[in-house]
């Protein structure tokens, strides 16, 4: 059973089987229907939606907001602060002082200094038990692309397993989730070179995980000589350096989405000291300098990379099937 649809402004495709007759078409609907719910509660473009009403709301006035998005509120600003707030969902500010849902700009310094005062764990406040969320300071708002993903991912596979679903492959705008029973033969999924999309650098093996990547190639703008990147450092409110791509496998999609972004902000070499020793997270850093890569990993990224470039593994110092962005 194969589902594509247009989802969360991207493209969502369920690959789907493996289970009792007639669950693989419901479990692949139900997939579908869980992003799409999760698109009606977090996207920023529909004015209709909870994050939408959130960041439109007074100062200082609660929101109340489905019990699900409080949870996941919560559960980002928890892994905001466990990164040193290299993931920041609050970085709202930031984008609109970059124009990156318009033609980008360059601000200036007291424009960025006053974004990063919009910026943080001060502009907004959840509280589950009441699910309500509420904004500390005019001007800051929440941006759901470093997560948003890979909490509707994570719905969507509890889906397919709610049906009995054995084998499945979730591509959502490039983050994949896989399902494979045992004895099935995992899926095999392509990272590309971090600048030419369509060239495989990698392959990874997955089963029952998720792999997100992250990198500038593709959403980037030009200004004059200056290229801006889509990828904000929320620390210094300055965009994160076109150095390559970053690929994370996680059990979770929604770690894999989260930590995709912030490793990134984080750079190889601050990521992979981040990242190193992490039991279950793999971790694959794509280096492109002088037309070379250099890629480093982390031993639990060796689970599930079954090709690499020769040089794989190598310090910075010395020297798909269907590839997703």
């Amino acid at each position: 059973m194969e589902r594509r649809v247009h989802a969360m402004g991207t493209t969502l495709s369920v690959r789907a089987g493996g289970g009792p007759m007639g669950s693989a078409r419901r479990g692949a609907e139900a997939a579908v229907g869980a992003v799409e719910h999760f698109d009606r509660l977090l996207s920023t473009w529909d004015p209709s939606t909870p994050l939408s009403r959130i960041n439109r709301a007074p100062v200082g006035a609660p929101t109340v907001v489905p019990p699900d998005v409080a949870r996941l509120l919560a559960e980002a600003e928890a892994w905001a602060h466990r990164t040193g707030r290299t993931f920041d969902p609050t970085i709202g500010a930031l984008v609109d002082a970059w124009d990156l849902r318009g033609t980008g700009r360059v601000p200036s310094d007291v424009e960025i200094v006053g974004a990063l005062a919009r910026t943080g764990r001060s502009t907004l406040t959840v509280d589950q038990a009441l699910a309500t969320v509420t904004r500390g300071t005019e001007g800051a708002w929440l941006d759901t692309g470093a997560f948003g993903k890979g909490a509707a991912l994570r719905a969507a596979t509890d889906s397919l397993r709610a049906y009995g679903i054995r084998r499945a492959l979730l591509d959502l705008g490039g983050q994949v989730m896989t399902l494979a029973a045992p004895g099935d033969h995992p899926w095999d999924v392509s990272v590309a070179h971090p600048s030419r999309r369509h060239e495989r650098v990698a392959t990874l093996r997955l089963r029952d995980v998720s792999a997100a990547t992250s990198g500038n190639s593709e959403r980037g703008v030009v200004l004059g000589d200056v290229r801006i990147g889509h990828i904000l450092d929320p620390r210094s409110g300055v965009p994160v350096p076109w150095w390559g791509s970053v690929t994370v496998v996680s059990a979770d999609p929604l770690e894999a989405d989260i930590l995709s972004t912030a490793l990134y902000v984080m750079g190889p070499e601050g990521g992979m000291a981040w990242a190193r020793d992490l039991p279950d997270v793999g971790v694959l850093f794509l280096v492109e300098e002088g037309g070379r890569i250099d890629t480093l990993h982390n031993q639990a990224m060796t689970t599930w990379l079954i090709e690499s470039p020769a040089n794989a593994g190598t310090p910075l110092s010395s020297s798909p099937e269907r590839p997703f962005p």
